[in-house]
């Protein structure tokens, strides 16, 4: 599919705005697709079409006139670049949603079923110039006019939104930019910082990450070893990922990531333990784990992550690799430090020279890293002003939304109530979503 095709290419016809697919019924949940044509530029009356997926979701506890009067709760995904969830049954927070809502997930646009984004569709603009002028349109304030469009065609008042880590990003822009179609917000690690540099962002979480890291070698004192004992070992033997590139020691830090839930921080433990085998050459790295941690580091699933992460702090001005360069003032997780420490979720120009899935964007991913006219995200005098019933999980040790940098926008959002807690870290409602979600959802109550 063309990044933005406007008409049918079986009959020449422009298709129909809004598209139903039959309604499945699977243990206890139904499930419908709706595909909406929007425009690229909301602000462009010319615009070129595209098309965003959204998958409803209700209880066969409802019948289906009781679910037709159910109000609406839009669940906005983490990311950038994530789609909506697929489940085959209402569990966690959807579970509990799901007693009063009809959940619409939508897969924002240029991921899921939405009109894709990726190298393969961006190769038809015809430079990377092109590519990043479109790729400009798939930030938060776009997913917010998109939901705004869908609501209108969906019939539906102000609705109520779920927003995960970026999902909760977006309803900050939300908040900001159309409050009219809120009746109330819920956020879980997604307080963004509504001013300044994305470089505030990185010296946080890179100091998050390290106050993880000694946690975890705490538990684990063996897989302090361990950790350097790959990263030299990468430094001198040639080892492959199951794509055919060769696994560097910096991307082998990127495995950092499982550091960021309450329960996925102990399959670090199972991920390093599988990582050598004896061979009659010495010691290499096992078909096991060189599966595991490509798994973990391509970014082929995903490539909007890494072409739009940082852009995602923008307003004003250019990221120019922002995370790159504050990793300078942290030696200690330099590929080469004595001990290194492994990494979060930031992103680093070298991505797209490593991951085969990136190295056809590396050119467009450079323009977007220099793009300075970022527009803006938040109105702050707009959320001083907010009367839109709002609460906010906010995880004390998250390694990747950072407890200070939320309180401080929690602060600047009238009437936003937070909920602080530390059992919990960036992943909470994988773990316990049901109670996180009757929480928030009690708060905007006033309880």
């Amino acid at each position: 599919m063309s990044p933005h095709d406007s008409t049918d290419q079986l009959t020449g016809q422009q298709p129909e705005q809004h598209r139903v697919t039959p309604t499945r019924v699977m243990r206890g949940m139904r499930s419908t697709g709706h595909t909406f044509r929007v425009p690229l530029d909301h602000a462009d009356p010319a615009s070129p079409v595209i098309e965003v997926f959204a998958r409803e979701y209700s209880s066969t506890d409802h019948d289906d006139e009781e679910v037709a009067r159910l109000p609406w709760l839009l669940f906005l995904q983490g990311g950038p670049g994530g789609r909506g969830a697929r489940v085959t049954q209402l569990s966690g927070w959807m579970k509990a949603a799901a007693r009063e809502f009809r959940i619409l997930m939508l897969d924002q646009r240029g991921t899921g079923l939405s009109t894709p984004a990726d190298a393969t569709t961006l190769a038809s603009l015809p430079s990377p110039e092109a590519q990043a002028g479109y790729l400009r349109h798939f930030r938060a304030e776009a997913i917010v006019a998109d939901a705004e469009l869908i609501r209108a065609r969906l019939g539906s008042p102000p609705w109520a939104v779920l927003g995960q880590s970026y999902g909760g990003f977006c309803t900050l822009t939300y908040l900001s930019n159309a409050p009219e179609g809120l009746d109330r917000a819920l956020i879980t690690g997604g307080l963004a910082p509504l001013t300044g540099s994305p470089d505030q962002v990185y010296r946080a979480t890179f100091a998050r990450v390290e106050a993880r890291l000694r946690e975890y070698f705490s538990w684990y004192p063996e897989d302090r070893i361990l950790v350097t004992r790959i990263a030299r070992h990468l430094d001198a033997v040639a080892e492959y990922l199951p794509s055919g590139e060769r696994l560097t020691t910096r991307r082998f830090q990127m495995v950092g990531s499982l550091l960021g839930g309450n329960t996925r921080v102990h399959g670090l433990h199972y991920l390093l333990e599988d990582a050598f085998v004896t061979t009659d050459d010495g010691d290499r790295l096992s078909a096991t784990f060189l599966e595991q941690v490509h798994a973990l580091v391509s970014r082929a699933s995903q490539p909007l992550y890494a072409l739009l992460h940082e852009s995602i702090y923008c307003q004003g001005a250019a990221s120019s690799w922002s995370a790159e360069r504050v990793l300078e003032e942290y030696p200690q997780f330099r590929p080469d430090a004595e001990e290194p420490l492994l990494t979060g979720e930031m992103v680093y120009p070298w991505y797209f020279e490593e991951d085969p899935a990136l190295r056809p964007l590396q050119p467009v991913a450079e323009l977007l890293a220099a793009e300075e006219h970022w527009g803006r995200l938040y109105d702050v005098d707009v959320l001083a002003t907010n009367t839109v019933p709002a609460a906010a999980a906010v995880y004390r040790d998250d390694i990747f939304v950072d407890r200070d940098l939320s309180l401080r926008t929690a602060a600047q959002v009238r009437g936003l109530r937070v909920w602080e807690t530390g059992d919990f870290h960036h992943d909470g409602i994988s773990d316990d979503g049901e109670a996180i979600f009757d929480r928030l959802l009690a708060l905007t109550r006033g309880s």
